[in-house]
């Protein structure tokens, strides 16, 4: 049974680039490695109904916080499986977010760790426990400054047609307040051990040791 090892971060952080370099060092080791990003849009119908909402192209359902949550649950329901399978045949199974996004975002909607909500509660209910996706054995909180983040997702927004901000992403008070959250919940260990790492001032990140056991 292999390890599953989710990378969490904002928009913009750079959570990409940090998988990629994850990838090559562990299969560098001689390990097998497998990766997956969330939301699956273009490949699960629920993270292509929440893409829509976030957009403003399904009414008022990204005025919810708990209808978005539950469209980006799904999703994960959807792909538990393929994820089990991929840890029985892999060392590594490497996540590019997964369930503690889920709680960030939503908790940051409802006024973040200045506001506790039981809403982490709730999502680590619904996915982990109702909907049985697989428990991570490691998270890793890419904690790039917001500001940073925030320009690197303008910027791709701008080379990118099918990029362009979706209502997260364009709230730069709820960015702020996301990046709290996850701080919060990497310091509260939710779901397993968190490891957080902080860019340098050029961008680089000092990749994480033994992550993977």
């Amino acid at each position: 049974m292999g390890r599953l090892i989710v990378i969490e971060g904002l928009d913009g952080s750079g959570k990409r680039t940090l998988a990629e370099a994850l990838c090559a060092r562990w299969r560098a080791e001689g390990r097998t490695v497998a990766s997956m990003a969330f939301p699956r849009y273009g490949a699960d119908v629920h993270a292509d109904l929440v893409r829509d909402a976030l957009y403003g192209r399904l009414g008022d359902l990204s005025d919810s916080v708990h209808g978005p949550a539950v469209l980006f649950a799904l999703d994960r329901r959807a792909a538990a499986e393929e994820i089990r399978n991929l840890l029985d045949a892999h060392d590594v199974v490497l996540l590019d977010r997964y369930v503690a996004s889920n709680a960030a975002y939503g908790s940051a909607r409802l006024g973040g760790p200045d506001r506790p909500t039981d809403f982490p509660e709730w999502v680590r209910a619904l996915e982990i426990d109702r909907f049985g996706v697989p428990v991570p054995d490691r998270q890793i909180l890419l904690g790039t400054p917001v500001e940073v983040a925030a320009r690197r997702a303008r910027d791709r927004a701008g080379e990118q047609q099918d990029r362009a901000l979706d209502r997260f992403e364009a709230d730069a008070a709820l960015q702020h307040r996301t990046a709290a959250m996850y701080r919060w919940l990497a310091g509260a260990n939710y779901l397993s051990p968190w490891t957080v790492l902080t860019p340098d001032a050029d961008g680089s990140v000092s990749l994480p040791v033994q992550v993977a056991g």
